[in-house]
């Protein structure tokens, strides 16, 4: 059975929303700031995970973030293992993925995504993601977090959090810093609980 990773990039008051700047939101471009050997060390963190996946797994915006940043036709050993990856897509609206080895997920996503995790035999990774980590959390779904955290507090903004029906249980399994200024924590679900 497989087990699913939820990997993303926050503030510390866990804000998600514009890391990039590009959507208008007016604390957004938070991710470049820490800039340099911050953002070098995130990189080799990020490849790493990538090296580790048996497959990704992607909500339809975070798909096409990666492919209007041009993943599909990059190269290097990072671009490579992301290119050469299984990548679901859950999306009722796309239908032509443009990045190889593409598979859209049409049907009811936790059925879908149940359904993936018995036939895979390792790491699927969601990258961002936020409304479908948001589905597989509240279903317990996700097996593991890893939230990198940027040195910055928002105060509004999007969280990575989103509301659920009842308590989710976490373990810190591991804690590390990234560059001089990011945080890698990693948590674990506990189920039984």
């Amino acid at each position: 059975m497989g087990k699913i990773v939820w990997s993303a990039n926050l503030t510390l008051d866990g804000v998600v929303q514009d890391p990039t700047g590009e959507e208008g939101f007016r604390h957004g471009g938070w991710f470049g700031e820490s800039g340099g050997k911050d953002l070098e060390e995130w990189a080799k963190a990020l490849s790493a995970e990538a090296f580790g996946a048996e497959a990704l797994l992607l909500g339809r915006r975070s798909y096409e973030y990666f492919v209007a940043r041009g993943w599909a036709s990059r190269s290097g050993d990072w671009a490579d293992r992301l290119n050469s990856l299984p990548k679901y897509i859950v999306s009722s609206t796309l239908e032509e993925p443009k990045w190889r080895n593409s598979t859209v997920l049409t049907g009811e996503v936790v059925r879908e995504v149940s359904r993936l995790k018995q036939e895979c035999d390792g790491e699927m990774v969601v990258y961002g993601s936020y409304q479908l980590g948001r589905v597989l959390m509240e279903h317990d779904l996700v097996d593991e977090l890893r939230l990198m955290v940027f040195p910055v507090a928002l105060g509004t903004g999007e969280r990575f959090f989103g509301e659920t029906s009842d308590k989710k249980p976490m373990r810190l399994i591991n804690v590390r810093t990234v560059g001089d200024g990011l945080v890698l924590l990693t948590y674990e679900m506990v189920r039984d609980v």
